[in-house]
């Protein structure tokens, strides 16, 4: 059970990172290949979507069907067990949603930075007219 929440950390680190490296000042040759590079890879990179999404709907099932330890027959061990999977969850659902947010805002960097790109050539065709 933990293999689709270590893909899902290693999803959200390198999405970081993508954004570090976009965001970062570079001369504009580089920043229009990374921009390009990037975006190439945003199409493949789309079934982080729909994974987080199931992995959230995963969350949501499980913490509607949890049994809950708040009464007094619960021994020391069984409430912080219970303590720990709602920290855990909580740290999953975090994890999905970042993973989700990331992936919006690397495509819409991407999309400004085309956008700026384009609107620079036209203004170079404008100013050699």
């Amino acid at each position: 059970m933990a293999l689709q929440w270590l893909i899902i950390s290693y999803v959200v680190a390198i999405e970081a990172a993508i954004v570090v490296l976009l965001t970062l000042p570079s001369p504009k040759l580089l920043r229009n290949r990374i921009v390009s590079l990037v975006s190439l890879i945003l199409q493949p990179a789309l079934f982080v979507i729909p994974f987080a999404g199931f992995q959230l709907l995963d969350l949501y099932w499980k913490n509607e069907h949890r049994l809950t330890c708040t009464s007094d027959v619960c021994t020391a061990t069984e409430r912080d067990r219970y303590e720990k999977a709602i920290y855990k969850a909580q740290r999953n659902v975090i994890l999905c949603v970042a993973a989700i947010l990331i992936y919006w805002c690397i495509s819409r960097i991407c999309k400004y930075q085309k956008e700026v790109q384009s609107l620079e050539e036209v203004e170079k065709r404008y100013k050699s007219k």
